[in-house]
Protein backbone atom coordinates (compact mmCIF):
# COMPACT_ATOMS: atom_id res chain seq x y z
CA UNK A 1 0.00 0.00 0.00
CA UNK A 2 3.12 2.08 1.22
CA UNK A 3 4.68 1.81 -2.44
CA UNK A 4 1.27 2.31 -4.24
CA UNK A 5 1.09 5.65 -2.77
CA UNK A 6 4.26 6.89 -2.93
CA UNK A 7 4.10 5.93 -6.59
CA UNK A 8 1.18 7.90 -7.10
CA UNK A 9 2.86 11.22 -5.31
CA UNK A 10 5.66 10.80 -7.35
CA UNK A 11 3.64 11.19 -10.38
CA UNK A 12 2.40 14.61 -9.27
CA UNK A 13 5.13 15.95 -7.28
CA UNK A 14 6.89 15.04 -10.93
CA UNK A 15 4.23 16.95 -12.78
CA UNK A 16 4.16 20.33 -10.53
CA UNK A 17 8.17 20.32 -11.04
CA UNK A 18 7.95 20.29 -14.76
CA UNK A 19 6.13 23.97 -14.53
CA UNK A 20 9.66 25.59 -12.97
CA UNK A 21 11.74 23.21 -14.50
CA UNK A 22 10.27 24.04 -18.33
CA UNK A 23 10.33 28.09 -17.55
CA UNK A 24 13.33 28.09 -15.48
CA UNK A 25 14.42 31.91 -15.63
CA UNK A 26 10.65 32.86 -14.62
CA UNK A 27 11.43 30.79 -11.81
CA UNK A 28 14.65 32.76 -10.79
CA UNK A 29 12.92 35.64 -11.13
CA UNK A 30 10.21 35.22 -8.95
CA UNK A 31 12.18 33.79 -6.63
CA UNK A 32 14.64 37.11 -6.86
CA UNK A 33 11.76 39.79 -6.59
CA UNK A 34 10.17 37.12 -3.63
CA UNK A 35 13.89 37.49 -1.79
CA UNK A 36 14.18 41.10 -2.14
CA UNK A 37 10.90 41.97 -1.00
CA UNK A 38 11.84 40.26 2.30
CA UNK A 39 15.33 41.53 2.31
CA UNK A 40 13.75 45.14 2.22
CA UNK A 41 12.30 44.74 5.22
CA UNK A 42 16.17 43.93 7.11
CA UNK A 43 19.10 45.88 8.07
CA UNK A 44 21.01 44.38 5.79
CA UNK A 45 18.53 45.23 3.55
CA UNK A 46 18.81 48.70 4.50
CA UNK A 47 21.97 49.09 4.22
CA UNK A 48 22.73 48.10 0.68
CA UNK A 49 19.26 49.94 -0.56
CA UNK A 50 17.06 47.33 -0.99
CA UNK A 51 14.22 49.65 -2.04
CA UNK A 52 16.17 50.55 -5.52
CA UNK A 53 16.75 46.69 -6.72
CA UNK A 54 14.32 46.23 -9.30
CA UNK A 55 16.31 43.61 -11.32
CA UNK A 56 19.53 41.44 -10.59
CA UNK A 57 22.16 43.88 -12.39
CA UNK A 58 20.83 46.30 -9.78
CA UNK A 59 21.48 43.43 -7.22
CA UNK A 60 24.89 42.96 -8.48
CA UNK A 61 25.74 46.60 -8.15
CA UNK A 62 24.96 46.47 -4.41
CA UNK A 63 25.83 43.47 -2.93
CA UNK A 64 29.05 42.43 -3.46
CA UNK A 65 29.97 39.01 -3.00
CA UNK A 66 30.81 37.60 0.45
CA UNK A 67 32.08 34.38 2.43
CA UNK A 68 30.85 33.67 5.97
CA UNK A 69 33.95 36.15 6.97
CA UNK A 70 32.18 38.91 4.83
CA UNK A 71 28.46 38.34 6.58
CA UNK A 72 30.12 37.72 9.65
CA UNK A 73 29.42 41.16 11.50
CA UNK A 74 25.89 40.66 10.42
CA UNK A 75 25.46 36.72 11.67
CA UNK A 76 27.28 37.65 15.22
CA UNK A 77 24.29 40.45 15.53
CA UNK A 78 21.84 37.35 15.16
CA UNK A 79 23.59 34.99 17.38
CA UNK A 80 23.90 37.77 19.80
CA UNK A 81 19.55 37.90 19.64
CA UNK A 82 19.05 40.79 17.67
CA UNK A 83 16.15 40.19 14.90
CA UNK A 84 15.29 41.31 11.36
CA UNK A 85 18.95 41.34 10.56
CA UNK A 86 19.34 39.35 7.28
CA UNK A 87 16.13 38.26 7.18
CA UNK A 88 13.30 39.29 9.04
CA UNK A 89 12.44 37.89 12.18
CA UNK A 90 14.63 35.52 14.30
CA UNK A 91 16.38 31.81 12.61
CA UNK A 92 14.96 28.82 13.92
CA UNK A 93 18.15 27.35 14.25
CA UNK A 94 21.54 27.79 13.16
CA UNK A 95 23.49 24.84 11.68
CA UNK A 96 26.83 24.95 13.14
CA UNK A 97 29.51 23.94 10.61
CA UNK A 98 33.80 24.51 10.88
CA UNK A 99 35.35 27.11 9.46
CA UNK A 100 38.56 27.16 7.98
CA UNK A 101 39.94 30.72 9.29
CA UNK A 102 38.20 31.51 12.48
CA UNK A 103 36.71 28.51 14.16
CA UNK A 104 32.52 27.23 14.27
CA UNK A 105 30.39 29.16 11.61
CA UNK A 106 26.93 29.69 12.66
CA UNK A 107 24.63 29.41 9.73
CA UNK A 108 21.23 30.49 9.70
CA UNK A 109 18.70 28.72 8.94
CA UNK A 110 14.52 30.16 8.92
CA UNK A 111 11.15 29.07 9.25
CA UNK A 112 11.01 29.93 5.07
CA UNK A 113 14.43 27.72 4.56
CA UNK A 114 13.95 24.55 6.53
CA UNK A 115 10.73 23.36 4.60
CA UNK A 116 13.40 23.68 1.74
CA UNK A 117 15.87 20.92 2.56
CA UNK A 118 13.00 18.72 3.90
CA UNK A 119 11.57 19.01 0.51
CA UNK A 120 14.30 19.06 -1.69
CA UNK A 121 15.32 15.21 -0.22
CA UNK A 122 11.34 14.21 -0.67
CA UNK A 123 11.34 15.15 -3.95
CA UNK A 124 14.75 13.35 -5.05
CA UNK A 125 12.90 10.27 -3.61
CA UNK A 126 10.26 10.44 -5.39
CA UNK A 127 11.78 11.00 -8.49
CA UNK A 128 13.83 8.10 -8.17
CA UNK A 129 10.24 6.38 -7.96
CA UNK A 130 9.01 7.83 -11.10
CA UNK A 131 11.40 7.18 -13.58
CA UNK A 132 12.48 3.72 -12.38
CA UNK A 133 9.14 2.38 -10.94
CA UNK A 134 11.26 0.87 -8.02
CA UNK A 135 9.34 2.08 -4.52
CA UNK A 136 10.33 -1.19 -2.51
CA UNK A 137 12.82 -0.02 -0.89
CA UNK A 138 9.86 1.58 0.99
CA UNK A 139 9.29 -1.93 2.16
CA UNK A 140 12.24 -2.56 4.62
CA UNK A 141 14.11 -0.32 6.93
CA UNK A 142 16.56 3.05 5.80
CA UNK A 143 19.42 5.01 7.29
CA UNK A 144 20.93 7.91 6.78
CA UNK A 145 24.61 7.74 8.58
CA UNK A 146 24.45 11.43 10.43
CA UNK A 147 25.45 13.38 12.60
CA UNK A 148 23.92 13.48 16.29
CA UNK A 149 19.98 15.12 16.65
CA UNK A 150 20.68 16.44 20.26
CA UNK A 151 20.14 20.35 20.11
CA UNK A 152 22.24 22.93 21.72
CA UNK A 153 21.23 26.52 22.48
CA UNK A 154 22.75 29.93 21.35
CA UNK A 155 20.16 32.83 22.82
CA UNK A 156 17.43 30.78 22.41
CA UNK A 157 18.18 29.45 18.86
CA UNK A 158 18.38 25.88 18.29
CA UNK A 159 22.09 24.90 17.10
CA UNK A 160 23.40 21.84 15.96
CA UNK A 161 24.62 19.51 12.68
CA UNK A 162 22.29 20.08 9.70
CA UNK A 163 21.80 16.20 9.68
CA UNK A 164 21.12 16.15 12.93
CA UNK A 165 18.69 18.81 12.75
CA UNK A 166 17.38 16.97 9.76
CA UNK A 167 16.60 14.09 11.87
CA UNK A 168 14.38 16.24 13.81
CA UNK A 169 12.39 16.00 10.20
CA UNK A 170 11.59 12.59 9.21
CA UNK A 171 8.19 12.43 7.83
CA UNK A 172 5.84 10.55 9.96
CA UNK A 173 5.48 7.26 7.76
CA UNK A 174 8.99 6.68 7.98
CA UNK A 175 9.77 7.38 11.39
CA UNK A 176 8.72 3.39 11.89
CA UNK A 177 11.06 2.03 9.43
CA UNK A 178 14.23 5.24 10.23
CA UNK A 179 17.17 3.86 11.42
CA UNK A 180 18.83 3.80 14.01
CA UNK A 181 17.31 4.53 16.95
CA UNK A 182 17.28 7.98 18.94
CA UNK A 183 19.97 6.80 21.52
CA UNK A 184 22.22 5.36 18.89
CA UNK A 185 21.83 8.62 16.73
CA UNK A 186 22.65 10.83 19.81
CA UNK A 187 26.30 8.88 20.50
CA UNK A 188 28.77 11.45 19.84
CA UNK A 189 32.01 9.25 19.31
CA UNK A 190 32.17 8.02 15.64
CA UNK A 191 34.21 4.98 16.31
CA UNK A 192 31.28 4.39 19.26
CA UNK A 193 28.42 5.06 17.05
CA UNK A 194 29.51 3.33 14.14
CA UNK A 195 29.67 -0.06 16.10
CA UNK A 196 26.18 0.31 17.72
CA UNK A 197 24.74 1.02 14.21
CA UNK A 198 26.27 -1.81 13.48
CA UNK A 199 24.75 -3.72 15.97
CA UNK A 200 21.17 -2.44 15.39
CA UNK A 201 20.71 -2.70 11.53
CA UNK A 202 22.48 -6.26 10.76
CA UNK A 203 19.02 -7.92 12.57
CA UNK A 204 17.13 -5.85 10.06
CA UNK A 205 15.91 -5.44 6.37
CA UNK A 206 17.88 -2.70 5.45
CA UNK A 207 16.86 -1.47 1.84
CA UNK A 208 18.06 2.08 1.44
CA UNK A 209 21.45 3.80 2.70
CA UNK A 210 22.46 6.81 2.83
CA UNK A 211 25.53 9.09 3.88
CA UNK A 212 28.94 10.60 3.32
CA UNK A 213 30.41 7.83 1.19
CA UNK A 214 33.99 7.71 3.41
CA UNK A 215 31.58 6.81 6.40
CA UNK A 216 29.17 4.69 5.01
CA UNK A 217 32.46 2.11 3.90
CA UNK A 218 32.93 2.50 7.40
CA UNK A 219 29.87 1.30 8.53
CA UNK A 220 30.23 -1.11 5.18
CA UNK A 221 33.61 -2.30 6.29
CA UNK A 222 32.60 -3.04 9.95
CA UNK A 223 29.57 -4.85 9.04
CA UNK A 224 31.37 -7.67 6.47
CA UNK A 225 34.54 -8.03 9.19
CA UNK A 226 31.83 -8.90 11.91
CA UNK A 227 29.48 -10.99 9.78
CA UNK A 228 31.72 -12.43 7.09
CA UNK A 229 29.20 -11.34 4.27
CA UNK A 230 28.92 -9.09 1.85
CA UNK A 231 26.63 -6.07 2.82
CA UNK A 232 24.57 -7.22 -0.34
CA UNK A 233 24.24 -10.61 0.77
CA UNK A 234 23.68 -9.88 4.23
CA UNK A 235 20.90 -7.13 3.32
CA UNK A 236 19.44 -9.11 0.48
CA UNK A 237 17.07 -6.54 -0.34
CA UNK A 238 19.24 -3.37 -0.34
CA UNK A 239 18.61 -1.54 -3.21
CA UNK A 240 19.27 2.08 -3.24
CA UNK A 241 22.26 3.73 -1.96
CA UNK A 242 21.81 7.94 -1.51
CA UNK A 243 24.38 10.11 -1.13
CA UNK A 244 25.64 13.79 -0.97
CA UNK A 245 28.83 15.93 -0.78
CA UNK A 246 31.49 14.38 -2.30
CA UNK A 247 32.09 12.73 -5.85
CA UNK A 248 30.89 8.77 -5.80
CA UNK A 249 33.56 7.46 -8.21
CA UNK A 250 36.09 7.33 -6.73
CA UNK A 251 34.62 4.76 -4.13
CA UNK A 252 32.20 2.53 -6.85
CA UNK A 253 35.11 -0.22 -6.89
CA UNK A 254 35.60 -0.45 -2.83
CA UNK A 255 31.90 0.02 -2.72
CA UNK A 256 31.21 -2.83 -5.06
CA UNK A 257 33.26 -5.16 -3.20
CA UNK A 258 31.84 -4.34 -0.02
CA UNK A 259 28.35 -5.04 -1.56
CA UNK A 260 29.29 -7.67 -3.81
CA UNK A 261 26.56 -6.62 -6.45
CA UNK A 262 25.20 -3.69 -8.02
CA UNK A 263 22.64 -1.20 -6.25
CA UNK A 264 20.89 1.86 -7.80
CA UNK A 265 22.60 5.21 -6.62
CA UNK A 266 21.14 8.79 -6.12
CA UNK A 267 23.17 11.58 -5.22
CA UNK A 268 22.17 14.85 -3.45
CA UNK A 269 23.83 18.39 -3.46
CA UNK A 270 22.62 19.53 0.23
CA UNK A 271 24.59 22.05 2.44
CA UNK A 272 23.97 23.96 5.16
CA UNK A 273 23.04 26.83 3.38
CA UNK A 274 20.83 25.29 1.32
CA UNK A 275 19.60 22.16 -1.48
CA UNK A 276 20.82 23.13 -4.48
CA UNK A 277 20.24 20.04 -6.78
CA UNK A 278 19.63 16.04 -7.09
CA UNK A 279 19.90 13.61 -9.63
CA UNK A 280 16.66 13.19 -11.50
CA UNK A 281 17.32 10.58 -13.66
CA UNK A 282 19.21 7.38 -13.17
CA UNK A 283 22.37 6.50 -14.44
CA UNK A 284 22.62 9.99 -16.32
CA UNK A 285 25.07 12.72 -15.38
CA UNK A 286 24.43 16.01 -14.13
CA UNK A 287 22.16 16.98 -11.08
CA UNK A 288 18.69 18.97 -11.36
CA UNK A 289 19.29 22.44 -10.15
CA UNK A 290 16.48 23.26 -8.18
CA UNK A 291 15.32 27.00 -9.12
CA UNK A 292 11.79 26.84 -6.40
CA UNK A 293 13.95 26.21 -3.37
CA UNK A 294 13.90 29.81 -2.43
CA UNK A 295 17.70 30.38 -3.93
CA UNK A 296 18.49 32.95 -6.35
CA UNK A 297 21.62 31.48 -8.20
CA UNK A 298 24.55 33.89 -9.54
CA UNK A 299 27.65 32.50 -11.01
CA UNK A 300 31.05 33.47 -11.63
CA UNK A 301 33.86 32.15 -13.89
CA UNK A 302 36.89 30.23 -12.18
CA UNK A 303 39.16 31.89 -14.55
CA UNK A 304 37.57 34.95 -13.34
CA UNK A 305 37.33 35.05 -9.99
CA UNK A 306 40.37 36.73 -9.04
CA UNK A 307 39.72 39.95 -10.79
CA UNK A 308 38.35 42.74 -8.89
CA UNK A 309 34.99 42.93 -10.36
CA UNK A 310 34.11 39.63 -11.86
CA UNK A 311 31.34 39.30 -13.54
CA UNK A 312 28.45 37.78 -12.36
CA UNK A 313 26.55 35.32 -14.77
CA UNK A 314 22.54 34.76 -13.99
CA UNK A 315 21.63 31.62 -15.01
CA UNK A 316 20.43 32.50 -18.59
CA UNK A 317 23.72 33.70 -19.27
CA UNK A 318 25.45 30.25 -17.95
CA UNK A 319 27.24 27.73 -20.69
CA UNK A 320 27.94 24.31 -20.63
CA UNK A 321 31.18 23.45 -19.99
CA UNK A 322 32.46 26.29 -18.47
CA UNK A 323 33.68 25.94 -14.53
CA UNK A 324 31.38 28.55 -12.35
CA UNK A 325 31.49 29.41 -9.07
CA UNK A 326 27.96 29.12 -6.93
CA UNK A 327 26.85 32.08 -5.46
CA UNK A 328 23.35 31.82 -3.51
CA UNK A 329 21.19 34.61 -2.07
CA UNK A 330 18.46 32.69 0.31
CA UNK A 331 15.53 32.47 2.19
CA UNK A 332 18.34 32.17 5.29
CA UNK A 333 19.17 35.95 4.63
CA UNK A 334 22.56 34.51 2.67
CA UNK A 335 23.26 37.52 0.09
CA UNK A 336 25.46 36.85 -2.84
CA UNK A 337 26.98 34.40 -0.40
CA UNK A 338 29.98 32.36 -1.59
CA UNK A 339 29.62 28.91 -0.85
CA UNK A 340 33.24 27.87 -1.93
CA UNK A 341 32.19 25.11 -4.32
CA UNK A 342 32.52 25.24 -8.13
CA UNK A 343 29.46 23.72 -10.88
CA UNK A 344 29.85 22.90 -14.36
CA UNK A 345 26.48 23.07 -15.99
CA UNK A 346 26.11 19.48 -18.52
CA UNK A 347 22.83 20.61 -19.88
CA UNK A 348 20.63 24.07 -19.78
CA UNK A 349 16.93 22.01 -20.81
CA UNK A 350 17.06 21.55 -17.91
CA UNK A 351 19.51 23.24 -15.75
CA UNK A 352 21.92 20.14 -14.64
CA UNK A 353 25.32 20.54 -13.46
CA UNK A 354 28.24 18.48 -12.06
CA UNK A 355 30.61 19.75 -8.90
CA UNK A 356 33.66 19.68 -10.19
CA UNK A 357 35.45 21.15 -6.43
CA UNK A 358 36.03 23.45 -3.79
CA UNK A 359 37.08 27.40 -4.59
CA UNK A 360 40.44 26.81 -1.89
CA UNK A 361 40.68 22.79 -2.66
CA UNK A 362 42.72 23.39 -5.88
CA UNK A 363 46.65 22.65 -6.66
CA UNK A 364 47.86 26.23 -8.56
CA UNK A 365 51.50 26.34 -7.17
CA UNK A 366 52.92 26.82 -10.51
CA UNK A 367 49.75 28.12 -12.00
CA UNK A 368 48.28 24.76 -13.25
CA UNK A 369 45.05 25.44 -11.29
CA UNK A 370 44.15 21.45 -10.99
CA UNK A 371 40.62 21.22 -9.50
CA UNK A 372 38.78 18.27 -7.81
CA UNK A 373 37.12 16.98 -10.62
CA UNK A 374 40.39 16.63 -13.04
CA UNK A 375 42.01 14.76 -10.32
CA UNK A 376 38.81 12.14 -9.42
CA UNK A 377 38.27 12.02 -13.14
CA UNK A 378 42.27 11.03 -14.17
CA UNK A 379 42.19 8.37 -11.27
CA UNK A 380 39.00 6.91 -12.31
CA UNK A 381 40.56 6.12 -15.72
CA UNK A 382 43.82 5.24 -14.30
CA UNK A 383 42.28 2.72 -12.24
CA UNK A 384 39.50 1.07 -14.91
CA UNK A 385 39.88 -2.21 -16.27
CA UNK A 386 42.22 -3.15 -13.30
CA UNK A 387 42.41 -4.74 -9.82
CA UNK A 388 43.05 -1.40 -7.61
CA UNK A 389 41.64 -0.19 -5.40
CA UNK A 390 41.54 3.45 -3.72
CA UNK A 391 39.76 3.87 -0.59
CA UNK A 392 40.93 7.67 -0.06
CA UNK A 393 43.24 10.07 -1.76
CA UNK A 394 44.41 13.69 -1.52
CA UNK A 395 46.80 15.65 -3.79
CA UNK A 396 49.50 17.98 -2.73
CA UNK A 397 52.47 20.11 -4.21
CA UNK A 398 55.85 19.05 -3.51
CA UNK A 399 57.72 22.77 -4.09
CA UNK A 400 60.30 21.80 -2.32
CA UNK A 401 62.05 18.56 -3.31
CA UNK A 402 65.65 17.10 -1.61
CA UNK A 403 66.44 16.43 -5.46
CA UNK A 404 64.83 16.97 -8.74
CA UNK A 405 62.19 19.31 -9.81
CA UNK A 406 59.20 19.93 -7.82
CA UNK A 407 55.92 17.90 -8.58
CA UNK A 408 52.10 16.49 -7.70
CA UNK A 409 52.32 14.61 -4.65
CA UNK A 410 49.16 11.68 -4.41
CA UNK A 411 49.00 10.63 -0.96
CA UNK A 412 46.61 7.05 -1.52
CA UNK A 413 45.57 4.98 0.87
CA UNK A 414 44.73 1.41 -1.11
CA UNK A 415 42.37 -1.28 -0.73
CA UNK A 416 44.15 -2.98 -3.56
CA UNK A 417 47.78 -1.51 -3.76
CA UNK A 418 49.29 -1.53 -8.01
CA UNK A 419 51.71 -4.48 -8.65
CA UNK A 420 53.83 -1.84 -10.28
CA UNK A 421 53.61 1.28 -8.66
CA UNK A 422 55.53 2.88 -11.53
CA UNK A 423 53.38 1.48 -14.05
CA UNK A 424 50.52 3.28 -12.36
CA UNK A 425 52.34 6.43 -11.40
CA UNK A 426 53.07 6.86 -15.41
CA UNK A 427 48.99 5.96 -16.27
CA UNK A 428 47.88 7.96 -13.90
CA UNK A 429 49.96 11.03 -14.49
CA UNK A 430 49.32 10.66 -18.13
CA UNK A 431 45.39 11.02 -17.62
CA UNK A 432 46.26 14.24 -15.59
CA UNK A 433 47.86 15.56 -18.74
CA UNK A 434 44.85 14.69 -20.36
CA UNK A 435 42.60 16.58 -18.37
CA UNK A 436 44.58 19.61 -17.30
CA UNK A 437 46.69 21.59 -20.16
CA UNK A 438 48.25 23.87 -18.16
CA UNK A 439 49.98 20.58 -15.34
CA UNK A 440 50.52 18.91 -19.11
CA UNK A 441 52.36 22.37 -20.15
CA UNK A 442 54.61 22.50 -17.39
CA UNK A 443 55.51 18.72 -17.48
CA UNK A 444 56.46 18.99 -20.76
CA UNK A 445 58.35 22.43 -20.04
CA UNK A 446 60.29 20.24 -17.35
CA UNK A 447 58.91 23.38 -14.75
CA UNK A 448 57.29 20.04 -13.32
CA UNK A 449 58.78 16.29 -12.94
CA UNK A 450 55.89 13.46 -13.28
CA UNK A 451 53.92 12.93 -10.24
CA UNK A 452 54.48 10.72 -7.08
CA UNK A 453 51.99 8.55 -5.25
CA UNK A 454 52.93 7.98 -1.71
CA UNK A 455 50.67 5.04 -0.50
CA UNK A 456 49.02 5.52 2.84
CA UNK A 457 49.17 3.04 5.73
CA UNK A 458 45.76 1.38 6.11
CA UNK A 459 43.29 3.62 7.99
CA UNK A 460 45.80 6.36 7.60
CA UNK A 461 43.08 8.99 6.86
CA UNK A 462 40.72 7.86 9.60
CA UNK A 463 43.67 8.46 12.12
CA UNK A 464 43.94 12.02 10.31
CA UNK A 465 40.47 12.97 10.67
CA UNK A 466 40.57 11.63 14.28
CA UNK A 467 43.82 13.68 15.46
CA UNK A 468 41.83 16.67 14.25
CA UNK A 469 38.53 16.18 15.63
CA UNK A 470 36.45 15.25 12.53
CA UNK A 471 36.13 11.88 12.15
CA UNK A 472 32.57 10.79 10.97
CA UNK A 473 29.53 13.21 10.70
CA UNK A 474 29.35 15.35 7.78
CA UNK A 475 33.47 15.70 7.21
CA UNK A 476 35.35 14.96 4.54
CA UNK A 477 38.97 14.94 3.57
CA UNK A 478 39.66 17.65 0.91
CA UNK A 479 40.69 16.17 -2.35
CA UNK A 480 42.86 19.14 -3.02
CA UNK A 481 45.54 21.79 -1.55
CA UNK A 482 47.53 24.16 -2.47
CA UNK A 483 49.87 23.40 0.31
CA UNK A 484 51.28 20.16 2.39
CA UNK A 485 49.44 20.61 5.65
CA UNK A 486 47.43 17.51 5.19
CA UNK A 487 49.84 15.66 3.23
CA UNK A 488 52.68 15.68 5.60
CA UNK A 489 50.19 15.22 8.61
CA UNK A 490 49.00 12.05 6.84
CA UNK A 491 52.58 11.15 6.29
CA UNK A 492 53.00 11.18 10.37
CA UNK A 493 50.50 8.39 10.68
CA UNK A 494 53.20 5.43 8.82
Amino acid sequence: MKQLAAKIFARIIFKRNQKWVNNPVKAQQDTFQKLIASGSKTLFGEDHSFSSIAQPSDFAKQVPVRDYEGLRSYVDRIVAGEEDILWPGKPIYFSKTSGTTSGAKYIPITEESMPTHITAARDALLTYIHYTGKADFLKGKQIFVQGSPELDYKNGIALGRLSGIVAHYVPSYLQKSSMPSWETNCIEDWEEKVEAIVAETIPENMTLIGGIPSWVQMYFEKIKSQTNQDVGALFKNFSLFVYGGVNFEPYKSVFKNLIGRSVDTLELFPASEGFFAYQDIPNQEGLLLLLNNGIFYEFIRVDEIQQENPKRYTLGEVEIGVNYALIISTTAGLWAYNIGDTVRFVSTAPYRLVVTGRIKHFISAFGEHVIGKEVETALKRATEGTPIRVREFTVAPQVKPETGLPYHEWCIEFDQAPEDMVAFETALDAEMEKQNVYYQDLIQGKVLRKLVVKPIIKQGFEKYMKSIGKLGGQNKVPRLANDRKIADALQKTQ
